[in-house]
């Protein structure tokens, strides 16, 4: 059971280190027992040992590899199944830098399926609980290539364009039902992410990168804020608006009985 003065307990994906660790630590810190996923144990037990020690929380770890299927049907069951889980941070995913003709496509599959699929079936298993209690808290991680597929790998910012679309969607669906939804945008920022997609952070101009501390707490001072899309670089919230607005400005001329007089050909 979870400690009394709990705010529940919070699943987080990809929590054995980076941003995943940091928003662990944050949580605990904010009240909620934790359940940390990721593939390596022994990490995920030290740094279960040293929160528990640090913040009296309740810690438990959940080794799994979300591209494995048994694995990811293992933490869907326990978010299905745990009444008490009140939180999901899906963190979990990986990054490319070599452009599509250069890629290995099943590298860009297995991708696809972390930071697309997974991402998907966990919060389907989570939100019907929450929506049902009239609470919870999903926290998709996205990225700036969402808004900027130019920089990077055009298959890696799909998926993450993807988790803002999906975001976007599931407020709308369960945003007014207890349920608090947010994607948060991080630029460049200081984790093994850099490494494993191909590129260490040390090649980057480092003017741009943010640590992974400062990231989480800004994305969280946005929650607080109940921002639905958090960019933790963006100093004017208006920008944001502006971009936003002007995409649901586009909704009337969506979908009509008749192609725009500008693709038609003029009559002769």
């Amino acid at each position: 059971m979870s400690n009394p003065s709990s705010k529940g307990t919070a699943l987080i994906t990809g929590s054995s280190s980076g941003i995943g660790a940091i928003y662990a630590d944050r949580f605990a810190r904010r009240g909620y027992d934790l359940i940390l996923v990721a593939r390596d144990t022994s990490r995920l037990e030290s740094l279960a040992a040293r929160l528990a020690k640090e913040t009296g929380r309740k810690v438990d770890i959940l080794a799994a590899d979300l591209n494995a299927k048994a694995d990811l049907l293992k933490v869907e069951e326990r978010l299905k199944t745990d009444a008490t889980i009140t939180a999901l941070i899906n963190n979990a995913g990986v990054g490319a830098t070599k452009p599509l003709i250069d890629s290995d496509v099943d590298q860009l599959d297995a991708m696809i399926q972390l930071n697309v699929t997974a991402l998907t079936r966990l919060t389907r298993a989570a939100a019907p609980g929450f929506v049902a209690r009239g609470n919870g808290v999903i926290i998709n991680i996205s990225s700036i290539v969402a808004v900027a597929p130019e920089l990077l790998n055009g298959t890696y910012g799909g998926t993450k364009a993807y988790v803002v679309s999906f975001t976007q969607s599931l407020n709308h669906e369960i945003g007014g039902k207890g349920v608090q939804v947010q994607a948060v945008l991080p630029g460049a920022t200081r984790t093994e992410f850099w490494s494993r997609a191909g590129v260490p952070v040390e090649h980057l101009p480092q003017e741009i990168v943010m640590s992974a501390e400062e990231m989480v707490d800004a994305a969280l001072a946005g929650f607080d804020q109940r921002e639905l899309i958090t960019i933790p670089s963006l100093p004017d919230a208006g920008v944001w608006e502006t971009y936003d607005t002007a995409r649901k400005n586009l909704g009337p001329y969506l979908s009509r009985t008749e192609a725009a007089s500008r693709y038609k050909l003029a009559t002769v």
